[in-house]
């Protein structure tokens, strides 16, 4: 399991957009590099990413290998009323992970 930290307003604003923040630390092997005894390291980068506010999709994104080691997101969403914001990732070697938040509409 990887370390992620989500960052979302405390208060959003009924069809106002809002900033969503994500930094989600994972090591993101490029498979490019070898170790100590010349063994190609197995790629092991974040591939698929899908952001969803109470079910609907507001983020569906591949990522390939020029990414980043803990990749950094920004991205807005609007919401027309509360309710939860899951954040899904995979990986190369399939592991699946979700955070979840909540967003508040006043």
């Amino acid at each position: 399991m990887v370390r992620v930290l989500i960052n979302v307003p405390k208060q959003v604003f009924r069809s106002i957009p809002f900033e969503v923040k994500v930094l989600i630390s994972h090591p993101m092997e490029s498979g490019q590099r070898r170790d100590q005894v010349g063994q190609a390291i197995p790629r092991d980068i974040i591939n698929h990413f899908v952001c969803t506010l109470d079910g609907e999709t507001v983020l569906d994104a591949d990522f390939f290998p020029a990414i980043s080691a803990n990749p950094f997101l920004a991205f807005s969403v609007v919401a027309e009323k509360s309710g939860i914001l899951a954040l899904t990732f995979v990986d190369d070697q399939g592991v699946t992970q979700t955070e979840t938040v909540a967003v508040n509409v006043a």
